[in-house]
């Protein structure tokens, strides 16, 4: 499931921001991500819709027409795994609909949303909440035409749901969802444990065997701030313990394409991550 107009090469990595440069235009937006080598862009809608039906098709065409590859971000509040199927639940359903009629309409390739929290439960039993509402958001989604795939978020909070088994196991039990590794969160919640290929390849090869063959891997990466092993926030590149280069050389170890969504502060931050994660600068890449 997915789209089948961005077919990527056996291996092959998009790099790109999270969220759109600040232009009056869609086209212009698109033509400074390709000026800046980006080949990838995640949008939100953390602080709000700001995207609507009539303006979603052009996005989509102008990031096409630049070949970059679009996923979108949920609200925060979007996710499922609700105690009850009360208001809350019911606002979350309707956020995940309208994303997903939004990102249909922009052709956009994932929808990243979080899977929530504990909310005083075992795991197990959030974790089955978590795909029994899945099923309701299905039929929501199958009756409007807009089942999209879905990618859920390793989280950066350690006592919270959304460890990278987690994902795994919401992934391997829901078919138009899967893992979304957030190796900043992953770094914080293991108090800095990713700092060597082996570490990243594991959690690449995990998310290898429950994903459907030739689907990129959809990969969150910055540098991170964490205490007690919660994530703070991000900082730019080289300003904390996360590194580029054991992504970079464990990705060689598997044919899967990836999407690698940058969510540093600065654009300086993300061109050095494209340098080394793509072997050259982004400047010689859109030249």
């Amino acid at each position: 499931m997915g789209r089948t107009d961005y077919a990527l090469a056996v291996g092959e990595i998009r790099l790109g921001p999270a969220g759109l440069p600040d232009t009056p235009s869609f086209e212009e937006s698109a033509a400074l991500l390709a000026a800046r080598g980006y080949r990838a862009c995640e949008i939100g809608f953390g602080g709000g819709f700001w995207l609507d039906y009539d303006s979603a098709p052009a996005l989509g065409a102008a990031l096409r027409a630049e070949d970059i590859v679009l996923s979108v971000h949920a609200p925060l509040a979007a996710f499922m795994g609700h105690v009850e199927r009360e208001k809350k639940f019911k606002m979350a359903l309707g956020m995940l609909d309208h994303t997903a009629g939004l990102a249909k309409a922009a052709g956009a390739d994932v929808i990243v949303f979080h899977p929530g929290f504990l909310l005083g439960r075992e795991r197990e039993r959030a974790i089955a909440d978590v795909v029994d509402q899945l099923g309701d958001l299905r039929a929501r989604l199958d009756a409007k035409d807009r089942l999209v795939p879905f990618g859920i978020e390793v989280m950066g909070r350690v006592r919270d749901l959304g460890t990278i088994d987690d994902v795994l196991a919401i992934a391997s039990q829901v078919d138009f969802v899967r893992p979304v590794l957030d190796f900043a969160h992953m770094h914080a919640t293991s108090d800095g444990a990713y700092t060597d290929v082996d570490a990243f390849a594991s959690a690449l090869e995990a998310t290898d065997a429950v994903i459907e063959p030739g689907v990129p891997f959809h990969i969150h990466f910055s540098d991170i701030a964490y205490a007690n092993r919660n994530e703070t926030k991000h900082l730019p590149y080289g300003e904390g313990t996360l590194r580029v280069e054991p992504l970079r050389d464990a990705l060689t170890r598997f044919e899967r394409p990836a999407t690698v969504i940058s969510e540093s502060p600065d654009d300086a931050s993300t061109q050095t991550i494209g340098t080394v994660l793509l072997g050259e600068s982004a400047d010689r890449r859109a030249s």
